[in-house]
């Protein structure tokens, strides 16, 4: 990140000189921020939707709990065809009972 860039532009945007903004924009750089995906929050909307742990959630779609944790810390995204079974199961939690059926 050029900082002397983004501070010119900030304080031609602002039309004068900002006196910190130098320093507010070295603080943020050093910051490392938690980062959430869409994915991350679909695997766990789905999850808590249905109102179960990731124990029995893992189970039901049969997924190593190891690996849906991984999904949700946002170490791995799920496959295609996960995000998609994931998406059903947002949008109609009640279905998840035909996965013990399958």
């Amino acid at each position: 990140m050029d900082i002397e860039k983004i501070a010119q532009a900030i304080e031609t945007d602002a039309g004068m000189p900002l006196a910190d903004i130098r320093q507010a924009l070295t603080e943020m750089q050093s910051e490392t921020g938690r980062i959430t995906t869409a994915e991350q929050i679909l695997v766990r909307s789905a999850r808590t939707k249905c109102g179960l742990s990731q124990q029995a959630f893992a189970a039901r779609i049969k997924t190593p709990v190891a690996t849906l944790r991984d999904w949700e810390q946002g170490r791995f995204v799920p496959p295609g065809g996960v995000l998609c079974l994931l998406k059903i199961i947002y949008n109609h939690p009640d279905l998840l009972g035909e996965l013990d059926a399958a």
